[in-house]
């Protein structure tokens, strides 16, 4: 009979179950009353809901109390020690080497170097070093540029300082020929010297192309003999 009704009313059979279905929920929907409520929602006044009273926060400022430093149960019953009245040590610090007036110190090198004369200070220099004795540790070094104008670096022999150097940071005395003292600081990790080094530099004039001799008579304490190179006209520069 539906299919009946459909096709008389030009219909299929499903167009005609969803005619149903829309027709049924149509009823249901006006059986809620829904349009009603709707009306009634869009009449109400609007009223603002209350606001809840807001509460200020008083925050009180933190007062810090200092605390007493930390001690170990082992140190608690020693008197506490004032580092700042103590002094260092002298041995422990670097004296200031002496410095000749800035009109004697060189400030610039000789001019270029040949390479011949290099070879012949050095030469000189190892010459010296087999006069020494063979029990003291010596060494020979060639002075470039960057030993005594700029930067006043001096590295060391590696296998010089893991033999005979101290493993760490120490203060390394220069005695020149005069037997004058020079303090310098030693850096271990680097295996050179640096501060100090600079001052027996320029008091000594000692320049691009020289060669010295470095014996270590004591554990901290160098002797150095030091050879000049030969300038252009074939002189040695005198200290």
């Amino acid at each position: 009979m539906v299919a009946a009704a459909a096709e008389t009313q030009g219909m299929s059979p499903y167009e005609a179950a969803r005619e149903r279905n829309v027709q049924e929920n149509k009823r249901k929907m006006e059986a809620l009353n829904l349009r009603h409520l709707s009306a009634v929602i869009k009449e109400a006044p609007k009223t603002p809901s209350p606001l809840k009273p807001k509460r200020r926060r008083i925050i009180e400022e933190a007062v810090v109390v200092p605390s007493p430093p930390r001690r170990s149960r082992r140190l608690a019953q020693l008197p506490e020690v004032k580092y700042a009245e103590i002094a260092p040590h002298s041995a422990d610090r670097m004296t200031r080497s002496p410095r000749k007036p800035a009109d004697l110190i060189y400030l610039a090198t000789r001019g270029t170097i040949s390479m011949k004369a290099r070879l012949e200070a050095t030469r000189k220099a190892e010459e010296l070093e087999s006069q020494l004795d063979p029990e003291i540790p010596s060494f020979v070094k060639a002075m470039l540029h960057s030993h005594v104008v700029r930067g006043f670096w001096l590295g060391l022999p590696s296998h010089f300082c893991d033999t005979y150097m101290p493993k760490q940071d120490a203060i390394i005395t220069l005695l020149d020929e005069k037997d004058e003292e020079f303090d310098t600081n030693y850096l271990a990790y680097k295996k050179g010297l640096s501060g100090g080094w600079a001052g027996f530099a320029l008091c000594h004039g000692i320049q691009d192309g020289d060669a010295a001799v470095f014996q270590l008579i004591k554990p901290t304490t160098f002797k150095v003999y030091i050879i000049r190179a030969a300038s252009d006209d074939g002189s040695e520069l005198d200290e």
